[in-house]
C-alpha cells in the first residue's frame, strides 16, 4: 500500500490539515539571457490547508506574490512589477487542489493555478510521504508555459516561457 493509499484509507486522518510554512517551499526555475542563464527563486510567504475524508483529498495553497526572492533585489522588483506578476494588483497566487489520486507508483495532483487573476487547470505528478512525526509531505514539480497565465514581460525574448514550478508542502493535522 502506498503512503497516499494508507493516508486516505485511515479514518483517523479524516479532517483538516494545516500547512507548516517553515517546513514547506514553493520555488520556480527558468532561463534568462536567451536561455543562457538559469534563474531560480522561491516565494517566502505561503499558507494553506487541506482536508481528507471518505477517500478524497482537497486543499489550497496561497502564495504571496511580493514574497518572491531570487537573491537579486533589482530582478525581484522587476518580477513583482506589471511586466511579470503585477504583485500590487494581484497580491496572491493560489493553487486549489481538487483531487489527489494514486497514479501507479506516484500520485497525481489535480489543481487550478491562479496567477494575475488567470485560472487554469494544472495536473502535477506528486510524491506523498508520511513523515516520522505524523506530518504529511506532498512534493510536486511541473513545467508550465508562464504566458498561459499572462506572466509575460519578455523583453527581446530574453526570458524563456517554460518555467519549472516545484512545491514541497508539509501538512500537520489540525486539532
Amino acid at each position: 500500500m502506498t503512503a497516499l493509499e494508507a493516508l486516505l484509507s485511515d479514518p483517523a486522518n479524516t479532517g483538516v490539515w494545516t500547512l507548516t510554512p517553515d517546513r514547506s517551499a514553493v520555488t520556480f526555475r527558468c532561463r534568462s539571457l536567451w536561455g543562457l542563464l538559469p534563474v531560480k527563486g522561491r516565494f517566502t510567504e505561503v499558507s494553506g490547508d487541506g482536508q481528507l475524508g471518505d477517500g478524497t483529498a482537497f486543499g489550497r495553497l496561497d502564495i504571496t506574490a511580493a514574497s518572491l526572492d531570487t537573491g537579486n533585489r533589482k530582478r525581484d522588483e522587476h518580477l513583482r512589477s506589471e511586466d511579470f506578476f503585477d504583485a500590487e494588483r494581484f497580491p496572491t497566487l493560489s493553487v486549489v487542489v481538487t483531487a489527489l489520486q494514486q497514479a501507479g507508483a506516484r500520485a497525481q495532483l489535480r489543481s487550478t493555478l491562479t496567477v494575475r487573476g488567470v485560472s487554469r487547470p494544472l495536473e502535477l505528478p506528486a510524491e506523498v510521504t508520511r513523515l516520522s512525526d505524523g506530518a504529511v509531505q506532498i512534493a510536486a514539480t511541473g513545467l508550465v508555459d508562464r504566458t498561459e497565465w499572462e506572466v509575460d514581460g519578455n523583453l527581446l525574448g530574453m526570458v524563456k516561457t517554460d518555467t519549472t514550478l516545484a512545491a514541497t508542502a508539509v501538512f500537520v493535522k489540525s486539532g
